[in-house]
């Protein structure tokens, strides 16, 4: 179709994917409900979620795959690709909005009004500082997380992860083949580093700091945050490590690598959302 007008836009035919999937988030749900409730079956119906889950991206992943190499996607369904991967980038800058907002709230309005003197009648022990030390909510005594230790080392992982995925991106544009496998190879590493690390900075918070959800709101705005963050990440890595086994197998070309360039855009989200949670979570 190259060099004519195209005619048709390519619609796939009807897939169980969907189904499957829907089938996956069922087995999770229940059996993180059951599981939270001590019910036996509920660990067992985590794992058959997550099996399914897994061979549901697999099987998904692949067919669209297959319908790209076989040369389904011009530049209609390319336009489509990029619109959607704009909005879905949009509507989880909303989801973070949201988050961000909570916390603005509690720190500027909330926190404040509980402090003035109206408040002080009924709780009279209440400091309007943050992270809060006192309160409704706090039922032992904790420690705030401090910037300049793991989430600063973090902060550099993520910050050097958005430099090889770019770096990538210029050697997939110049034909640099090694370029492009050693960056984003790269890219997938250090978001993997990155997750170890959040890991070991939550259990840090939790054995050490005492830093749980009974944390009053500065322990809830913490985790919901930065787990939020960690799960995007997580989602991110899993979508680089994709297309880079899809850079190994001789995918993607100077003019046709959407695919790269969506989990760039991606990432590069997680990675702007991530210093707006340094600033604001663990700096201010």
């Amino acid at each position: 179709m190259e060099g004519t007008r195209q005619t048709h836009y390519f619609v796939p035919d009807p897939s169980y994917w969907p189904l499957v999937g829907a089938i996956a988030l069922f087995c999770l749900g229940l059996g993180a409900a059951l599981a939270i409730n001590g019910v036996a079956l509920g660990g067992g119906l985590l794992v058959t979620g997550a099996s399914i889950l897994v061979y549901m991206l697999f099987g998904w992943f692949g067919d669209v795959i297959r319908e790209s190499l076989a040369g389904r996607y011009h530049g209609k369904e390319d336009h489509s690709f990029r619109w959607a991967m704009g909005w879905f980038i949009f509507s989880e800058v909303m989801f973070f909005a949201a988050f961000f907002g909570v916390l603005f709230y509690v720190r500027v309005i909330s926190v404040p009004e509980l402090g003035n003197f109206s408040h002080k009648l009924l709780y009279p022990d209440f400091e309007a500082a943050w992270p809060l030390s006192t309160g409704p909510g706090i039922t032992a005594p904790y420690e705030a997380m401090s910037a300049w230790g793991l989430p600063a080392i973090n902060t550099l992982i993520l910050l050097s992860s958005g430099v090889t995925v770019t770096v990538a991106h210029w050697g997939l544009v110049k034909g640099k083949r090694g370029q492009l496998a050693w960056g984003l190879g790269g890219t997938v590493l250090l978001g993997t580093l990155f997750l170890v690390m959040q890991g070991w900075e939550y259990a840090h918070a939790l054995h050490e700091l005492n830093l749980t959800f009974a944390s009053g709101a500065y322990g809830m705005t913490f985790y919901m945050l930065t787990g939020f963050h960690g799960l995007h990440v997580l989602l991110g890595t899993v979508i680089l490590f994709v297309v880079w086994m899809r850079v190994l197998k001789g995918h993607f070309d100077a003019e046709h690598h959407f695919a790269f360039e969506a989990a760039a855009w991606y990432w590069h989200f997680v990675d702007v959302v991530w210093l707006l949670l340094f600033v604001f979570v663990y700096w201010l």
